[in-house]
């Protein structure tokens, strides 16, 4: 899992579900980003952000002990800086603008369950401005 990437940019997953990490994290290697952790809750996804500094987050909204929106919220008051993308489900729109608000730089909606692989990459690579 770890290891420099082709783009040299380093991303954190976090969402609690196992399968919507995996699913990122294939889409993002694929992409030619570095997944140097991932996350289950927005407690470890707070801890984790402050080991790894990572130049990209990937957080889910709905997860257990904190939500992706209080982490994101953690994570923006301490580095102002900080790329987080949100993951949200369709229909949890509301829940996104609430996230942009907390310091999220933009969101991802999760297609039943899935995320599509051009949608992701291109969110990531703009966000982090790699061009190709």
């Amino acid at each position: 899992m770890m290891g420099e990437s082709a783009l040299g940019k380093r991303v954190l997953i976090v969402d609690d579900a196992i399968f919507m990490r995996q699913q990122l994290r294939d889409i993002l290697t694929a992409g030619g980003l570095d997944v140097v952790g991932e996350a289950t809750n927005g407690v470890e996804a707070v801890e984790m952000f402050r080991a790894l500094r990572p130049d990209l987050v990937t957080m889910d909204i709905v997860m257990p002990l904190k939500s992706g929106i209080e982490a994101t919220r953690d994570i923006c008051r301490e580095h102002p800086d900080a790329i987080v993308v949100m993951c949200s489900a369709l229909g949890q729109e509301t829940l996104a603008m609430e996230a942009i608000e907390a310091g999220a730089t933009d969101f991802i909606v999760k297609d039943f369950k899935q995320f599509r692989q051009d949608e992701v990459l291109k969110v990531a690579r703009n966000l982090l401005g790699i061009t190709k």
